[in-house]
């Protein structure tokens, strides 16, 4: 017990996994990915993975760490959302309650996953007794929200990233709605960044289908990097959790993981994480 066990979605954008996998794959003790054992997203449509990905998934798992678990992950009469929630409750009691229970979508790419660890592991005690010391761990995402030709366009401000829990009830999403607790770690994530027929499959798809409002799409098709500095309140659900965006001036990656490192106005002061965990603390410790 007290493992690092790393769960991954594995959906329409498999394809993603191939940089999502290779930044946790070190420092996770174990990695299990979940597929629906029909091919089936939340919704209930079909979706096929090519070959190929697992002989990539073979040849890459050279520690032999990696579990494919296949299940029925669709159930007709929920939502999608409630599909969502139930397939990470599912994932995680696989993964083993007692250990840290991460999970990280096919589009999400962790900046330093092995620091991620080192900041996890400050809080083992609370896997000794988890129900009755329900924690989560957010870190932050950094959201890519459209390439363009020469570059792409980000959301200015990172939000929060459930990424562990030692105990999972989950609420919405990776949200179980327990204490959390900040810590300064950060991925990248692809949600919003693919050609517009993938988003459009995106959408119809995926756990938050009910729920995306009515300007987004429109803000996304006429985003270029001319005209990004005047669209404004941008996220697909309440617009104003996205209020800007900026332009990097190339599609490489890992040079924007070192722009990130190293913006000030991106990652969070000791003092911000502080006052949000305390704030937590109290929260939790009077309801």
């Amino acid at each position: 017990m007290k493992k690092i066990q790393t769960g991954f979605l594995v959906s329409y954008d498999y394809e993603k996994l191939k940089k999502s996998i290779p930044p946790a794959y070190n420092d996770s003790d174990e990695i299990f990915l979940a597929i629906d054992h029909e091919y089936r997203t939340w919704t209930g449509n079909q979706f096929t993975i090519d070959d190929s990905f697992f002989s990539w998934l073979e040849e890459f798992d050279v520690d032999k760490k990696i579990t494919i678990y296949r299940d029925n992950f669709y159930v007709p009469e929920l939502s999608a959302i409630e599909n969502d929630n139930r397939e990470r409750q599912m994932l995680s009691e696989k993964m083993g309650i007692g250990n840290w229970l991460v999970q990280i979508d096919a589009d999400e790419y962790f900046i330093n996953f092995s620091d991620f660890v080192k900041k996890l592991r400050k809080y083992d005690h609370f896997l000794d007794h988890p129900e009755k010391n329900k924690i989560q761990i957010s870190g932050f995402l950094i959201h890519i929200y459209k390439y363009l030709d020469n570059g792409f366009l980000y959301v200015n401000n990172a939000t929060k990233f459930m990424a562990a829990t030692n105990y999972p009830n989950y609420k919405c999403a990776r949200n179980t709605r327990e204490r959390v607790i900040y810590v300064d770690s950060f991925a990248l994530h692809e949600t919003l960044s693919r050609s517009e027929e993938e988003l459009r499959f995106k959408i119809a798809n995926w756990g938050h289908h009910d729920e995306i409002n009515e300007t987004f799409l429109d803000k996304w098709l006429s985003a270029n990097e001319h005209n990004y500095g005047e669209l404004k309140d941008v996220f697909y659900l309440n617009p104003k959790d996205w209020k800007s965006l900026g332009y990097f001036s190339s599609k490489d990656l890992n040079e924007f993981k070192i722009e990130i490192e190293n913006n000030q106005k991106i990652k969070k002061t000791d003092f911000w994480l502080w006052k949000k965990n305390f704030g937590q603390w109290f929260k939790h410790l009077v309801s």
